[in-house]
């Protein structure tokens, strides 16, 4: 029977390519989104066209108001089974010490990390009865902090926390890592060339990485990794040197 994975946000960007990588591989797929319904829906097709029946699609807002026992619940009873647990989801926006607010916390903070907790303890015992494998998509900016991005720069702090925390005491049945993108895609809101050049110039690769070195990562630590746990890759052509 094929393994399945779960990827939160998976409708588009690094998520869509990880889902695509990860059939390839033989895995079944299942994809949450909030407002990317076309995105999503177009994966559905796309996968289920190349092996029927292997992809499920889930609309879920990770909001303070979101169940997430019946989202588990719902979840494992598409496929019957989960063995990984990909928590992608993420809000990402600057927020200045003047414009910190409790809902602008709130926004990220349920999204970045209360729901990859809640998620893996929901889940824990699905995949530790499949020996199963949580991955955290974190940011090389947990260290040094991105300016102007405090509740964000928090958010993935605790998200690395959580992983290191979670592969202690979900170990030896669950493997638990994260993954840190560096200049992988561009934010959708970011314009400037020269901003774009400064962070080039500092990655000693220079170029912006592609979706799939995440997607293959996430596939090493799934898959070809069974004595990795409680790690964190960078995956950012070296930028980290430099910064």
């Amino acid at each position: 029977m094929n393994k399945v994975a779960l990827i939160t946000g998976g409708a588009r960007r690094i998520g869509a390519e990880t889902a695509n990588y990860l059939h390839s591989k033989g895995i079944n797929i299942v994809i949450t989104y909030s407002k990317s319904s076309v995105a999503a829906n177009a994966l559905k097709k796309e996968l289920n066209l190349k092996r029927k029946g292997s992809c499920h699609i889930y609309k879920a807002k990770f909001n303070s108001n979101i169940n997430y026992k019946k989202i588990t619940t719902d979840i494992i009873r598409l496929f019957g089974r989960l063995d990984y647990l990909i928590n992608n989801a993420s809000k990402f926006y600057p927020t200045k010490i003047n414009e910190v607010t409790d809902k602008a916390w709130s926004d990220t903070i349920d999204t970045n990390i209360r729901t990859p907790l809640f998620l893996s303890k929901y889940f824990y015992n699905e995949l530790k009865k499949r020996r199963g494998v949580i991955i955290n998509i974190i940011d090389i900016h947990v260290e040094p902090p991105l300016k102007d991005h405090i509740i964000y720069n928090v958010s993935k702090a605790g998200l690395l926390a959580l992983t290191r925390t979670l592969a202690k005491d979900l170990a030896p049945q669950i493997r638990v890592n994260g993954v840190s993108p560096g200049a992988i895609m561009w934010p959708e809101n970011e314009s400037s060339n020269k901003k774009k050049l400064d962070i080039l110039s500092k990655i000693p690769m220079k170029s912006v990485g592609e979706p799939a070195d995440i997607a293959k990562t996430i596939y090493f630590l799934l898959e070809q990794s069974p004595y990795i746990t409680g790690q964190n890759i960078n995956v950012d052509g070296g930028r980290r040197l430099n910064m």
